[in-house]
Parts: C-alpha cells; sequence; structure tokens
C-alpha cells in the first residue's frame, strides 16, 4: 500500500471530531453531487429533480445529511454563485437541513476550496437573494472539515467519514494541475464525449487500486470508511472489510446513496422508474442490504483488535 494513503487516512483520523449515533439515528450519506452551471457540462443537472425529491423525502422522515465531499464542481466554475444560481432550489433545500442541525459536509478534491476559511465565510455563510435584493443566511457559520468519525453507541464502532481522494496524487497532492487541465481542457472535451483519464471514476484501474489501499487500511486500523471519490457504489458483505462507497449523484439513470436507519446499513439508488401502471415514478430501491452494524463488529477484523480514537 503507498505511504502516502496510510498518512492522509491517519491524518483524516487523528484530526476528527467524533459524532456518536445509535439506532435511533437515521443518515442519508451522498457524495460526488458535482453541482454545476446547468449547462451541458452539468452532469448533476439531468439528475436535480430526483436529487430535491430524495432529499425532500429525507427531510421530512428526519434524517441527518452528510454529504462527502465534490457537492459542488468548482474546479469547473470558480465563481460559486454560478452554481447557487443555477441550483437555487436545491441550496434552500440543504438550507433547510442545516437549519434544523441535521447538515454536515466534508470537502473533496473538486470542492477542496473548502478547507479555506475565509472561502467558506464569503461564499456559504450568505447568499444574494435576487427577488428581495438582500443578503440571507445559508449556511451560516458552518464548518466543512476533512473528515469525521461516526461512533456506533451500542458497540464503540468507529467509521471514518471522507471523501475518498486522500493519497489519490493527482487528486490530493496535485490538485492544482488536475483542476486547470479540467477547467481549460477536459471540460470541453467532456462535452464530446472523452473522458480525463486521471478521473478514478472513468479509470477501472486506478479506481480499484483506491478501493484497495482503503481496504487495507481499514484491516490495519480496525476502523470502518464510508466514502465516495471513485463513483462506485460499494456496500460491504458481512464477511468483507467494512469499506463503503456511497457512489455519486450523476450516473447517467440516477443517484446513489448509503443510509444508516434502525442500527442498519443500506446501498440505496434513486431514479425514474415505471408503476405497475405504466407511470413513471421517482422512486428508491435498496440495491444491497440491509445488514446489521452490530455484524461487522463480529468479524474477525474487529476481533483481533481495534485502532480506538483517543
Amino acid at each position: 500500500m503507498k505511504v502516502g494513503t496510510i498518512k492522509r487516512l491517519n491524518e483524516c483520523y487523528k484530526k476528527a471530531e467524533v459524532l456518536e449515533f445509535d439506532d435511533e439515528d437515521r443518515i442519508i450519506f451522498f457524495s460526488d453531487v458535482h453541482r454545476g452551471d446547468n449547462s451541458m457540462s452539468d452532469e448533476f443537472a439531468h439528475n436535480q429533480n430526483i436529487y430535491y425529491h430524495a432529499l425532500e423525502k429525507y427531510y421530512e422522515e428526519g434524517y441527518e445529511h452528510f454529504e462527502l465531499g465534490d457537492g459542488d464542481e468548482l474546479w469547473e466554475h470558480a465563481d460559486f454563485r454560478v452554481i447557487m444560481s443555477a441550483h437555487s432550489d436545491v441550496f434552500m433545500l440543504l438550507r433547510k437541513f442545516f437549519r434544523s442541525n441535521r447538515l454536515r459536509m466534508v470537502y473533496g478534491n473538486h470542492n477542496i476550496y473548502l478547507k479555506n476559511k475565509a472561502w467558506v465565510k464569503k461564499n456559504l455563510y450568505q447568499f444574494e437573494d435576487e427577488y428581495l435584493d438582500q443578503r440571507k443566511d445559508l449556511f451560516d457559520q458552518i464548518s466543512v472539515p476533512e473528515s469525521y468519525i461516526l461512533k456506533y453507541k451500542n458497540t464503540g464502532q468507529e467509521f471514518l467519514l471522507v471523501h475518498g481522494h486522500q493519497g489519490d496524487l493527482f487528486n490530493d497532492r496535485f490538485w492544482p494541475v488536475s483542476m486547470l487541465s479540467l477547467r481549460y481542457f477536459w471540460r470541453f472535451l467532456h462535452i464530446m464525449g472523452f473522458h480525463n483519464p486521471s478521473s478514478p471514476a472513468k479509470n477501472r484501474v486506478k479506481r480499484h487500486k483506491i478501493e484497495l489501499n482503503f481496504t487495507k487500511w481499514i484491516n490495519r486500523k480496525k476502523v470502518a470508511i464510508i466514502c465516495g471519490h471513485t463513483h462506485r457504489p460499494k456496500l460491504a458483505k458481512k464477511n468483507e472489510a467494512p469499506y463503503f462507497n456511497s457512489g455519486c449523484c450523476i450516473h447517467p439513470r440516477g443517484i446513489t446513496g448509503i443510509e444508516i436507519a434502525k442500527g442498519k446499513i443500506m446501498l440505496i439508488d434513486w431514479r425514474v422508474r415505471p408503476d405497475e401502471h405504466g407511470n413513471l415514478k421517482i422512486s428508491k430501491k435498496i440495491i444491497r442490504g440491509p445488514y446489521d452494524i452490530s455484524s461487522y463488529y463480529k468479524l474477525k477484523h474487529y476481533q483481533e483488535g481495534k485502532g480506538g480514537k483517543g
């Protein structure tokens, strides 16, 4: 395993705030939304209504929402106001989550600007209400770290929440190079069907290496990971190392995510499907699971000894 991946994940683990949860909590994890400017290069645009409908349901049902990086496509668009204007209804819904203390974000490589507190204050604390011509609170005083740790009260199991670019050289250490190549070159070729080879979402070999490195860290540290970045949804089976990936919200046919509810974890997708009468409706489907969270605790993986926060 690459030393860089070990070091970066250890850094994320050591500095992460610990948040506890139990069987009463409901959590939805989405990542890689890549909200853009609603142009032809905006891959999120065709899923905006699906995403909005899903978030509305989660808000009504009392879920807490974790956005695991790359929420906004800031590599392509230097001005956040362009994204805010294009998807204002989505941001107003996220604002409702935030105001009810049910929204947390970590930053990824495509929105790495969020690690800068001054940038966050300037762009995310408030927004310009064009109808009333005044500034209003958006995510006032929000903090966007690189990682969190979720700790399951029943067993003490820990889940490291990160975006997943940690240790991916050109998307982590050399991200400015990748950002500039995307903004001024690959963005336009992408419209014509060409894919950026530095992206693990389009590079099968690179994606496999990232997943392998993360799994090795999990086995060493005895801590589960929930992340995104590769765009490949993954829910570990009961006999596998607990690596979970929420996928992305820019699939051609819908969005994927990870849910935790009633002490269980599951992989879900939302898309437009025909009902029994042939009417098209947005609906949720469980792709894998639900599995008891405690079932992973019984694995040899954990019984050999836990890393332990602090």
